[in-house]
Parts: structure tokens; C-alpha cells; sequence
């Protein structure tokens, strides 16, 4: 073959890119049912006067973050919050990978949070085999909430737990959201890079969380109640419009305190 008729590998940048298109789809198709679901009991949480928070660990955080004081987003979903576990901003970074394995945590944080029964709380944690996430779960729905997990269901059966009960977050969920990330969360590989590269997985689950919310603000809708979304605060009159939601809704937003 000549090198004017030589297959020429596409632009890596187009390659993660098809990859994650390729992973949207497949949630989209697969995952309809279960994030229709997901929405229905979110709507129903916030009919019933409950109230909404949102966990994850490590790089699972950030779809967690993503669905707070966001324009657009449901002014009731709060951030569960686990001092250093956050973010990468714990030094050093490797804590917060060390506490996800802690037992025990969970329990005190979710004591001394806001969080009752008739509340909900999203988890998100691709492998969803560390001890924190596991017994967050297990622990919230011990205090009477309801419990949607985002995770991974592959690392269920291609690596082992690290909770003593041998069991993963998807087994102690009201509901599971499958984001079909692969194990390892590594989306290309190439001669010549000894390991593989390109996670997907915040791309994928952030796509998640806001189709779930999305479907909650159009379930409330269709039931006459006016879904409390707040608005840019770079829009003219994005300011008042949250102030008014804020006063509303005051008894169930806790990240403004």
C-alpha cells in the first residue's frame, strides 16, 4: 500500500469524542426507563415537601456539584458534603482517595447533616465498591430516604468490593443508573503510551444528573406545580428571580447558609 492510500489513524481528540458520543447513546437508549424513574421520585420528593442532596467522592463529586446552585437546575438539590473527599483540593490529593475506604464515615456524616426521612440523596460513584459510598447508601435508607445510585454496574462483577459486606452500591439502592463507563474509566489506548487514557466518566454522568432533573422539572410541570429552577445571575432580572425562589424554598436549601 502506498502512503497516499495508507489508512491514517483519526485525531485522538476525535476519537475520545466519538467514544463519549458513543457512551451518551448507549445511556440514552438503555438507561430511559431507570432516569425516567429517577426523575418521578425526584418530583415526588419535592411535591411531598422533602428535600433533595447529592454525594460523590473523588472526580465522582463533580457531577454531584454540578446539579447545585446551578441556572437551570433545581434550586432544592444540596450538596451532601464529606470533609475531604470533595475534591482535589485536600492535600494531599490521595486522602480523599483513602477515606472513600473508611467505615464508618458515612454513618456521622449523614447523623450530623440535614438529611431525614422523606428526603432523597443521589450517589454517584463509578465503581461504587469503596466502603463510603456503600454504606452512605446503606445508612440513608436505615434514616427513611430514598436512594438513586450512578455508578457503574460493570465494576460490580469485574472487581471486588472493599466493604466487609462484600457488596456494592448498587446493591443497596431505591434505584440504579447504569452509567456504562468501562472499568478503569480509560477511553483510548495507543502504541507507544503504556497506559490506557481519556476518562468519559464525568462527561457521561453529568449528562446523567441533569437528564434526571430535567425529566423532574417536566414531571412537576405536568402535575401544575411550577418547578423551582433557578436562572442565571447573567441574565437582566436572574438575581430577583433566585431571591424569590430562595424565600420559597428557604426551608429546604441548605447551601446558602
Amino acid at each position: 500500500m502506498s502512503e497516499s492510500t495508507r489508512s491514517v489513524p483519526a485525531p485522538l481528540a476525535e476519537r475520545y469524542l466519538d467514544a463519549a458520543i458513543a457512551l451518551l447513546r448507549a445511556v440514552r437508549d438503555e438507561e430511559a426507563g431507570p432516569i425516567a424513574e429517577a426523575g418521578t421520585m425526584i418530583a415526588d420528593t419535592v411535591q411531598a415537601g422533602g428535600r433533595l442532596f447529592a454525594f460523590g467522592a473523588g472526580h465522582s463529586s463533580l457531577p454531584a456539584q454540578d446539579v447545585v446552585y446551578r441556572a437551570g437546575g433545581l434550586a432544592l438539590m444540596n450538596l451532601l458534603q464529606v470533609p475531604g473527599v470533595i475534591g482535589v483540593d485536600v492535600r494531599p490529593a490521595t486522602l480523599g482517595s483513602a477515606l472513600e475506604r473508611v467505615n464508618g464515615l458515612a454513618g456521622v456524616v449523614l447523623d450530623t447533616s440535614p438529611a431525614v426521612a422523606g428526603d432523597l440523596l443521589v450517589i454517584i460513584s463509578l465503581s461504587g465498591r469503596n466502603a463510603l459510598p456503600v454504606e452512605m447508601a446503606m445508612n440513608a435508607r436505615a434514616l427513611g430516604l430514598k436512594v438513586i445510585g450512578v455508578t457503574s454496574v460493570a465494576y460490580a462483577s469485574e472487581t471486588k468490593s472493599r466493604h466487609a459486606s462484600g457488596t456494592f452500591l448498587k446493591d443497596h439502592c431505591d434505584l440504579v443508573l447504569d452509567s456504562k463507563i468501562a472499568v478503569g474509566d480509560a477511553e483510548l489506548s495507543v502504541d507507544g503510551v503504556a497506559a490506557p487514557f481519556a476518562p468519559a466518566s464525568t462527561v457521561v454522568t453529568s449528562a446523567v444528573m441533569q437528564a434526571v432533573l430535567a425529566t423532574a422539572a417536566g414531571e412537576l410541570a405536568a402535575r401544575g406545580i411550577d418547578p423551582p429552577l433557578l436562572r442565571s445571575g447573567n441574565v437582566d432580572g436572574g438575581h430577583e428571580w433566585n431571591g424569590r425562589v430562595m424565600a420559597e424554598y428557604g426551608d429546604r436549601i441548605f447551601y446558602r447558609h
